[in-house]
C-alpha cells in the first residue's frame, strides 16, 4: 500500500469515474450505504486460512462472531474462485448483507439440502430467486453475467437501481493488491460496530476517518493489515491533523517499560503545523487550545499506559531548549537513580493541548531521561520508567516488539502498541462483549498510520510471539548473584571433564568462585589478596586434568578443579608481586615455566614451584610495566620484558636475542606478534614494530595517549577515545568510559568486544567493525566469550549489577 501505484490508481480512477447508472462491472453493483465491503479472492483457500488462524479461532466464541456466521451461513454454499464482494449493512437494529460475483455453473446449489425452499418472484422486468435454508434467506438475480444476492428483497433492488458506488470508495477498493485473498473496506459514515482501535476510547474510529481500506494477510499465527484511511472531501477528521507534516522515527518504545500495557506515539516534523491543524479540527465547544514554548522542539509525543497509570512523554530535538521552557517548574521532589524528579504546575496542559489524543488531566510530576521528558502523577510509575530505561528492559528490547518493528515503517504519524490484555479489552469493547479470549500468546500487536498528502497509510499486526530464538538474538540465560561485590571481570575457564566452560570470578572480600555454565556456584575459596590479571590453566600432571594458576600480591596459587590447593602451592613471597603470573609452555609438551615479576626482578619457576636453573636474566633497569610474554617465530622463542624505556627481547635462558635499534617511551600495552614483527605502542599512541634483526619503525595510527591495543597475527584492533579501529575500519562510538577491547577467534570468525562502563553497554563487532545484530546489551565489565556448553550457540559472560554475573547467549 506504500507503492506509488496506489497514488496513480487513485488519481486515474477519480478522473475516469462518472455518476452514470449504467452498470457493467462487478463493482458497479456495490452500494454506497454499505458499512463494510469485503473483497474475497478464492473463497475456498481463504476459508482454510481463516480456520487455521489462531487469532480468529479465539473469536469464534464471541456473540458477534456467532451472529455474523449464522447470518452469512448461506454463503458457505457458494462455489467460486472468482472475485466475490460481500457487503454488510446496518439496517435498523439488524445486520443485512449483499453478495456480488460472476455467474458460473453450479455457483449456488442448495437443492440437496434438507429444509430448503426456492421461490421465484417478479419485480419490474426482473426475475428474482428467493432461496431459503432454515430461517436464512437469499434473494438473488443474474444480470449481464453478474450474480447479485442480498438478504432482503429491498437491498437487492437497491443494488440494481441505486447509483454506482462513489469514485473514492471504488478507487480505494481497486487499490487492493491483485494477489491478496482478502480486502476490507469500512465506511465509518455507515458503520457503528468498530468503535476504537486504541486504549483511549476518545480516539474513536468515527472521529478518526471516514474510510478505511486494508488488505488482510492471514496465516496460522498472525493477521497483518496493510492499507489506507481517507477522509471525505468535506469532512474534518482526526487523521488530517497530520496534514502537511512529515512523520518522524517513533522512539517511544525505547522508554516504555516492557511491563506496560502499551503506548501511543505521535510524530510530526513541525509542531506549529500540527497544532494549527488540531485546533482547526476541534469544534467550537471542544477543549480550548493551549500554547507553550515547551513543545517548540518536540517531534514526538505520546502516552505510556500501565493499569490506571498514565505517563505523557515528549521527545525533543533539543532537550536543553525544551528544559528551558520548564525553568518555572524546578521544584525538585527527589532523585531516583541519578534522575531528578520535579513538580509540574500545569497538570491539565497535555489534555488541553492534545485532546482527544491525550485525555490525561493530572500530569503533575516530571523527569528528564536523555531526550525524553516524562510527565505523570504517580512517582512510582516514573521510577518504573527510569529503571526500565536504564536496565534496557523496555519495549524496544523485547523480541516481540522487534518482530513487530520489522514489519512496520520506522516513521509513523501514529503508532499504537498494546499487550495481550489491552488487545482483549479493545476487542471486547468493539464486540460489546466481556469474554476471556485467552490472547496471552499474541504479544506482538501494533497499529500505525503514516500521513501522506490527503490520505494515510495504515499497517496493523496481530501476531503470536515467536517461541524460538531469532537468529542473532541475544538472550540473558542466567543472572548469578554472589555474596559480595565483584572485584574483577568474570573469566571463562575449561572444565576438563565435560569440556564445557565455567566462570571464575572474585569478589571484593577476595573470595574466588567457580560457576557452571548454567549459573550454579560450584565452589567458593578465600584467597589472600586480589588476583592479578587473568587466571591461567595448566596440566601439571600431564593427565588431561587442568589446574588454575594465578598470582596475588604475595602468593602464587595452583588450584585443582574442586578449588583445592595443589602442593606445594600456594607459594608465599615477602616482596610484592607486581604483575600477573605468566605461564609459558615453549614446546607444547606441558613442561611449564611460571614467571613471577617483582618490580625490576623476574623469577622463573617450574610447575613444581622450583626455581629454574640456567635462567640468567638478573633484573631490568626499571620496573616492568607489563607481565613477561613469550612469542615464538619460526623455531625460535622470544621472551619479552617491557619497561617504560626499554624492551628486552631475550632467549629462553635470559640472554639478549634481539636489540632494538631505536628507543621509545612505551605504553603499558602488551607486545604482540603482528605481521611477523613485534608490535606495541608508545605513550603518545604510535605503533612501534620491531623485526627479528632489531630494525624498528613507528607508525602514527591517530591514537591519543589514552588508548588500547590488541592484535592477532593479522588483525589489529585499537581503541582511542571513542574511535574503535578494526583492521582498516573505524567505528565511531559515543563518548564514554570504555574497557580494553578483546579479540575472540571462534568458529573461524573474529569477534571484537568492548564495554562502555559509563552507559553500561556491551558492544560486539565482527572483523569489519560491523556491530552485530541486537547489540549493545546491558553489561558493566569486559566480556569473555566461548561456546560454554555443548550447544551450537556462543555464550559470553559479563558483570551486571555490583554482585551479579550475567550469562548471555547469541542465538
Amino acid at each position: 500500500m506504500k507503492n506509488i501505484w496506489f497514488l496513480c490508481t487513485l488519481s486515474l480512477l477519480f478522473l475516469g469515474c462518472n455518476s452514470s447508472k449504467k452498470k457493467s462491472q462487478l463493482m458497479d453493483y456495490l452500494n454506497n450505504d454499505a458499512a463494510v465491503i469485503v473483497k474475497v479472492k478464492n473463497v475456498g483457500s481463504l476459508k482454510s486460512n481463516m480456520s487455521n488462524n489462531a487469532f480468529l479461532q479465539t473469536l469464534e466464541t464471541t456473540k458477534n462472531y456467532k451472529n455474523l456466521s449464522e447470518k452469512l451461513s448461506l454463503l458457505h454454499y457458494l462455489k467460486t474462485e472468482d472475485d466475490l464482494y460481500v457487503s454488510l449493512f446496518n439496517t435498523n437494529d439488524s445486520l443485512d448483507f449483499s453478495i456480488i460475483t460472476k455467474i458460473k455453473p453450479d455457483l449456488f446449489l442448495i437443492d440437496s439440502l434438507p429444509n430448503h425452499s426456492i421461490e421465484t418472484l417478479k419485480y419490474a422486468k426482473h426475475t428474482i430467486t428467493k432461496s431459503q435454508v432454515g430461517n436464512q434467506a437469499l434473494f438473488s438475480i443474474t444480470k449481464d453475467s453478474v450474480f447479485i444476492g442480498a438478504s432482503t428483497k429491498a437491498l437487492l433492488i437497491a443494488s440494481l437501481e441505486d447509483d454506482k458506488i462513489h469514485p473514492t470508495i471504488k478507487a480505494l477498493i481497486n487499490s487492493s493488491h491483485s494477489e491478496n485473498q482478502l480486502s476490507v473496506f469500512v465506511n465509518k459514515k455507515k458503520d457503528r460496530h468498530i468503535n476504537s482501535f486504541f486504549i483511549n476510547e476518545n480516539m474513536s474510529t468515527l472521529t478518526l476517518t471516514d474510510y478505511l481500506f486494508v488488505d488482510v494477510d492471514i496465516d496460522q499465527n498472525a493477521m497483518k493489515l496493510n492499507g489506507v484511511v481517507k477522509s471525505a472531501d468535506s469532512s474534518k477528521k482526526l487523521i488530517d491533523v497530520f496534514k502537511n507534516t512529515k512523520a518522524q522515527e517513533n522512539k517511544l518504545a525505547t522508554i516504555t517499560p516492557s511491563s506496560s500495557d502499551g503506548f501511543l506515539s505521535m510524530t510530526f516534523n513541525d509542531y506549529a503545523i500540527f497544532n494549527t491543524n488540531l485546533n482547526a479540527y476541534r469544534t467550537a465547544d471542544s477543549t480550548a487550545s493551549h500554547t507553550s514554548t515547551l513543545l517548540d522542539n518536540v517531534i514526538e509525543t505520546g502516552v505510556i499506559y500501565e493499569g490506571n497509570n498514565r505517563a505523557i512523554v515528549l521527545n525533543s530535538l533539543d532537550v536543553y531548549i525544551t528544559k528551558d521552557a520548564l525553568l518555572n517548574d524546578q521544584d525538585m521532589i527527589e532523585t531516583y537513580r541519578d534522575i531528578e524528579i520535579f513538580n509540574f504546575s500545569e497538570p491539565e496542559f497535555f489534555f488541553k493541548t492534545f485532546s482527544p489524543f491525550i485525555n490525561f488531566k493530572d500530569a503533575n510530576k516530571y523527569c528528564i531521561v536523555d531526550n525524553f521528558i516524562v510527565f505523570s502523577n504517580d512517582i512510582e510509575f516514573l521510577h518504573t520508567i527510569i529503571a526500565s530505561y536504564k536496565n534496557q528492559t523496555t519495549y524496544s528490547s523485547q523480541s516481540a516488539y522487534k518482530s513487530l518493528k520489522d514489519q512496520f515503517s520506522d516513521e509513523a504519524s501514529i503508532l499504537s502498541v498494546v499487550n495481550p490484555d489491552k488487545l482483549e479489552t479493545i476487542i471486547n469493547r468493539n464486540l460489546n462483549d466481556s469474554l476471556n479470549l485467552k490472547l496471552n500468546a499474541f504479544n506482538a500487536t501494533g497499529l500505525q498510520f503514516i500521513y501522506d498528502t490527503n490520505f494515510a497509510h495504515v499497517n496493523a499486526v496481530i501476531q503470536k510471539g515467536k517461541t524460538r530464538a531469532v537468529e542473532n538474538a541475544v538472550t540473558e540465560m542466567a543472572a548469578v548473584k554472589i555474596d559480595a561485590d565483584i572485584l574483577n571481570s568474570p573469566q571463562l575457564v575449561t572444565n576438563h571433564v565435560t569440556n564445557e566452560k565455567e566462570i571464575a570470578v572474585q569478589d571484593i572480600k577476595n573470595n574466588l568462585y567457580l560457576i557452571s555454565s548454567s549459573g550454579k556456584i560450584l565452589w567458593k575459596k578465600q584467597l589472600q589478596g586480589a588476583i592479578l590479571g587473568k587466571i591461567e590453566q595448566i596440566d601439571m600432571y600431564k593427565n588431561g586434568r587442568l589446574q588454575l594458576a594465578f598470582a596475588t600480591a604475595n602468593r602464587v596459587y595452583v588450584l585443582d578443579r574442586n578449588g583445592k590447593d595443589v602442593k606445594p602451592f600456594p607459594l608465599k613471597f615477602n616482596d610484592a608481586i607486581t604483575q600477573p603470573l605468566s605461564v609459558f609452555d615453549y614446546d607444547g609438551n606441558r613442561k611449564y615455566r611460571l614467571m613471577v615479576t617483582q618490580g625490576k626482578n623476574v623469577l622463573m619457576l617450574d610447575d613444581k614451584g622450583k626455581t629454574v636453573k640456567g635462567f640468567n636474566f638478573e633484573k631490568a633497569a626499571d620496573n616492568l610495566i607489563h607481565q613477561p610474554q613469550h612469542i615464538r617465530i619460526g623455531r625460535k622463542d622470544y621472551l619479552l620484558f617491557k619497561t617504560a624505556n626499554k624492551l628486552y627481547i631475550l632467549d629462553r635462558v635470559g640472554k639478549t636475542r634481539v636489540t632494538p635499534k631505536a628507543t621509545y617511551t612505551f605504553s603499558d600495552e602488551a607486545v604482540y606478534l603482528y605481521k611477523g614483527n613485534f608490535a606495541t605502542t608508545t605513550t603518545n599512541g604510535k605503533l612501534v614494530t620491531i623485526d627479528t634483526k632489531g630494525n624498528t619503525a613507528a607508525q602514527d595510527l591517530g591514537l591519543t595517549d589514552q588508548h588500547y591495543l590488541e592484535t592477532t597475527s593479522k588483525t589489529l584492533v585499537a581503541l582511542s577515545e571513542n574511535r574503535l579501529t578494526i583492521k582498516s575500519n573505524t567505528y565511531e562510538l559515543d563518548y564514554g568510559n570504555y574497557s580494553k577491547p578483546n579479540i575472540f577467534y571462534l568458529n573461524d570468525k573474529i569477534y571484537v568486544s568492548v564495554t562502555d562502563k559509563q552507559t553500561q553497554k556491551v558492544f560486539l563487532f565482527d572483523s569489519n567493525a560491523k556491530l552485530l545484530s541486537n547489540f549493545p546489551v546491558y553489561g558493566t565489565s569486559q566480556i569473555d566469550m566461548a561456546n560454554m556448553d555443548k550447544g551450537r550457540n556462543l555464550e559470553f559472560v559479563t558483570k551486571g549489577d555490583s554482585n551479579t554475573i550475567l550469562i548471555y547467549q547469541i542465538n
